[in-house]
């Protein structure tokens, strides 16, 4: 495995593998891994040629407040996961040559990223659409995959992808979950011991709407009411629990189609998402992204 630092240097760095029939799989990341990840690294391994891997801390998707000074970063430990995991080349730039003195272009994405986490994290999804955006430029690879857990942000690149006719296709990859059913991320290490009992409710509240909707309930404030009540502690403080459209991320009245339920909460100081799609037997109307 190769590790590049330098801007300039990615771009000799992929050329020298064959031309011929190569095809680039690329897995963009902040680093921190953990077994969601590796899974993704492995997939990217198995269907191409050369697998890119970069580690980027982008601050144009955090907030004055959020944790973007205290994110985890282990460049050591990261690199032998990506080594082991089949990374070819491992791409860490810095801040300044992503963001150079000056810099004033973005990219955004309307509608779906004013929903659910786009309310409480103003800007974050134009962070990430316009980091996406660069490095999808960089590296030009054929596909690029991410994780489920964080759906919203998958939908939204792969319209920036559509809208934008950029040559790649987006892959999107199944939640990896602790034994406990908690949703590995990276942020999962600041949990004190009694908080990630707290935050085992998140996955058990979205197994109790898959429960009552698969026993035919199709009133969303009931539903809502159910996930409520299972996350009703102290400790836990919830940002927004929608049931949506997969396709769109609209609110649903009432269930009509295969939904997605994605729900965010806080515990303690440290912010958890995850979601899951439920079928009802009937096939939605847009193009499915899992």
């Amino acid at each position: 495995m190769k590790l590049v630092r330098s801007l300039g240097r990615i771009t000799p760095a992929l050329k020298q593998f064959p031309e011929k029939e190569k095809r680039i799989g690329f897995v963009p990341t902040m680093g921190a891994f953990h077994e969601g990840h590796i899974s993704l690294i492995r997939k990217a391994k198995k269907e191409n040629d050369v697998v890119v891997v970069s580690i980027f801390v982008n601050p144009t998707q955090f907030a004055p407040n959020e944790d973007y000074e205290k994110y985890p970063r282990d460049i050591r430990r990261d690199r032998e996961k990506a080594k082991n995991a089949g990374c070819d080349i491992l791409f860490c730039p810095d801040t300044g040559s992503m963001y150079p003195k000056g810099y004033n272009t973005y990219v955004e994405v309307k509608k779906a990223a004013a929903l659910m986490c786009g309310r409480s994290r103003p800007g974050h999804f134009r962070g990430v659409t316009t980091i996406c955006a660069k490095l999808f430029n960089i590296i030009t690879p054929d596909t690029v995959y991410f994780g489920r857990k964080d759906y919203q942000q998958a939908l939204i690149v792969k319209n920036m992808v559509n809208d934008l006719n950029m040559d790649l296709k987006i892959k999107i990859l199944p939640i990896v979950r602790e034994k406990s059913g908690i949703a590995l991320s990276s942020r999962n290490r600041y949990l004190l011991p009694a908080q990630r009992e707290d935050a085992k409710l998140l996955y058990q509240a979205l197994k109790k709407a898959r429960k009552i909707i698969r026993a035919g309930e199709r009133d969303v404030s009931r539903i809502r009411s159910a996930i409520r009540k299972v996350l009703n502690k102290p400790g836990i403080n919830i940002d927004y629990i929608s049931i949506a459209s997969p396709d769109t991320l609209k609110r649903k009245r009432k269930i009509d189609e295969n939904v997605l339920i994605a729900l965010a909460a806080k515990i303690g100081k440290v912010r958890l998402i995850d979601n899951m799609l439920v079928g009802v037997g009937i096939k939605n109307k847009g193009a499915k992204i899992c």
